[in-house]
């Protein structure tokens, strides 16, 4: 092949035509996949940017794999539907930007200086969006952990039993409104108020309707909390609260506050341990799953080198 070396020239030395996309040269063509090449250059910018984001200089073989890799992915995703458009890939470039605490204009110049061009960084961005759209999508049952399993591995691991059984408990907070400044009297009034509406009030539903048309009064959106939020006076209140009831009413800097509970159920509290625990399982599931899925596809691929 020959090299179109004016253009090739003007492309070196002007990086703006590099972003436009625009073919420097007529480029050797080192691997096919699926019909679908891949070049020097392609090898040249993956290594460059493997480089820039490892600190580490990767092996050539190991580059040409990485794009074999992504070519494959790229297939799947649209065999299944799943090809992220230019807005979502400008949008989590956009992103990787924020997280960097610079803009996306600093970020483009940033890979330029290194010789990367944005679109390169924006490929490999598209294959792993694909690729974990499709993982998870494909294997969500597979993936799943369970519960015990968690527990097992934490008593295992720190020989504590950890599964601690607690309560969730859902609710809505109530405000009789008490303007300041107002006398005793008017405060005992609207007390007053409060227990006659604690007895009429036997469910979620009823205290929504009764609160959202009441003058001066306001319910809040449901909140759901567990026995390890909430310390063990209120928690006593709420044990002793019916489904659908009413708590006493508390006089507050806002006004009188109640809170109507909507359900009480058994869970499993969470920790920090658990929680780490949990992600470290599902990585690994992850990791073994896509490996698997993914030698499947590079064996059902069509891979051809040239010039070796």
């Amino acid at each position: 092949m020959t090299t179109a070396l004016p253009m090739f020239r003007l492309l070196f030395v002007v990086g703006a035509l590099l972003l436009a996309g625009t073919p420097s040269r007529a480029q050797n063509i080192v691997v096919m996949v699926n019909g679908d090449p891949i070049t020097d250059f392609d090898i040249d910018q993956r290594a460059k940017l493997d480089q820039l984001t490892t600190q580490k200089t990767p092996g050539r073989q190991d580059v040409i794999n990485e794009l074999i890799d992504d070519k494959v992915k790229l297939k799947e995703g649209k065999k299944y539907g799943v090809d992220p458009g230019v807005s979502d890939i400008n949008q989590s470039f956009e992103g990787m930007a924020q997280r960097m605490r610079i803009s996306p204009d600093q970020l483009t110049k940033s890979l330029e200086s290194k010789g990367v061009r944005p679109e390169t960084l924006k490929g490999r961005m598209k294959a792993e969006m694909v690729w974990t759209s499709l993982v998870r999508g494909r294997f969500k049952e597979k993936l799943m952990v369970g519960e015990r399993d968690v527990a097992q591995a934490v008593q295992a691991q720190t020989g504590d039993k950890l599964q601690v059984e607690g309560t969730e408990y859902k609710m809505q907070p109530i405000v009789l409104i008490v303007p300041r400044g107002s006398s005793p009297a008017f405060q005992e009034t609207r007390m007053k108020e409060a227990e006659q509406y604690r007895s009429r009030v036997g469910s979620c539903e009823e205290a929504n309707s009764l609160f959202r048309s009441t003058p001066n009064a306001t319910i809040r959106e449901t909140v759901t909390k567990t026995t390890a939020d909430l310390p063990e006076a209120l928690r006593k209140v709420l044990d002793d609260t019916a489904i659908g009831h009413l708590t006493a009413p508390e006089v507050t800097k806002a006004g009188i506050e109640m809170v109507v509970l909507c359900s009480r159920k058994p869970t499993m509290i969470d920790t920090p341990k658990k929680r780490e625990v949990r992600e470290k399982m599902y990585q690994e599931k992850y990791e073994k799953t896509q490996k698997a899925y993914l030698d499947e596809l590079r064996k059902a691929a069509m891979i051809e080198y040239r010039n070796r």
